[in-house]
């Protein structure tokens, strides 16, 4: 087969054997959305029309996109970005690939929130702002503040907003967790912090251990580092009757849960995600009669 003949039947399926054969488990699915992104074509067309040719030019970028996904580049690497929550997000090499098992993060905020006016909420380690962008998408009437440590990371979590229409109520500044944030300044604080002991990253799918920024895996030893610094805090920034969702590791529920509790929650809630693993924890800080927690 030559790029002068290739249709996207052939192209397909060289692409999902090649992927195959270098262990990539959602071969089919992976060759197909490359294939859409070097064609232009759309997915309903590449299964319904396999006998559609395919240019000389636009194989053989196909060809080299297989190449860097068989290298076990993820495609929202090779793409530039990710679905989460319905939405489009960029990245950049600096920044987390969101995963849809945060959602489960997002799902319980909003739960929290449905019966609440107008929240302030910040965004610890904001990454590329999805956790952030997500709720104010949800939630018009709520503002939101991302906090990371990077310039590079805001100035991609900023364009997110700004590509989804939310820069008026999405601020995003430089900083230390909760450090610079005043006295029950939030109603709500979400965060998805590194929580992968240091040990256990190199270890990981290749996609991540050779991808994902080391900053956004590695918790430390133990992988509770960024944890006993947000606990720690939370009481103090999170206003009367506020909240607090945080998303964590396998194993790791009940040692945060204490972390927690030690640092002033009134009480702690878990979440499993839809495999059934806690995913997320609640915690609720004592209020004026507004509810607590679920």
């Amino acid at each position: 087969m030559t790029d002068t003949v290739a249709t996207l039947g052939d192209l397909q399926r060289s692409g999902r054997a090649r992927l195959a054969a270098a262990g990539v488990e959602s071969a089919a699915l992976d060759a197909t959305l490359l294939l859409c992104a070097a064609t232009g074509e759309r997915r309903e067309a590449v299964m319904a029309y396999p006998e559609r040719m395919v240019a000389p030019d636009a194989a053989g970028a196909y060809r080299a996109l297989i190449d860097r996904r068989a290298a076990r580049e993820p495609v929202s690497r090779i793409l530039g970005k990710r679905e989460f929550w319905g939405l489009d997000f960029a990245l950049a090499a600096t920044v987390l690939d969101p995963r849809p098992d945060t959602e489960t993060l997002v799902r319980a905020a909003l739960d929290w929130l449905e019966s609440r006016p107008a929240a302030r909420i910040a965004d610890l380690g904001t990454g590329s702002g999805c956790i952030l962008l997500a709720l104010l998408h949800e939630r018009p009437e709520d503002s939101g503040l991302g906090i990371d440590r990077s310039d590079e990371v805001l100035a991609v979590a900023r364009a997110n907003a700004a590509s989804l229409g939310l820069s008026a109520r999405a601020a995003f500044t430089m900083g230390d967790w909760s450090a610079g944030l005043p006295d029950a300044s939030m109603d709500l604080i979400v965060s998805n912090p590194p929580y992968i002991p240091r040990g256990d990253i190199a270890g990981l799918a290749p996609e991540v251990a050779a991808y994902d920024p080391a900053a956004a895996l590695d918790g430390g030893a133990d992988g509770l580092d960024a944890y006993r610094r947000l606990c720690a805090d939370l009481s103090r920034v999170v206003a009367p009757g506020g909240a607090a969702f945080l998303e964590i590791g396998a194993g790791q529920a009940d040692e945060v849960a204490a972390l927690l509790e030690r640092g002033g929650a009134r009480a702690v809630q878990r979440f499993p995600d839809l495999s059934g693993r806690i995913r997320c924890l609640g915690a609720f800080f004592a209020g004026t009669g507004k509810k607590d927690q679920f």
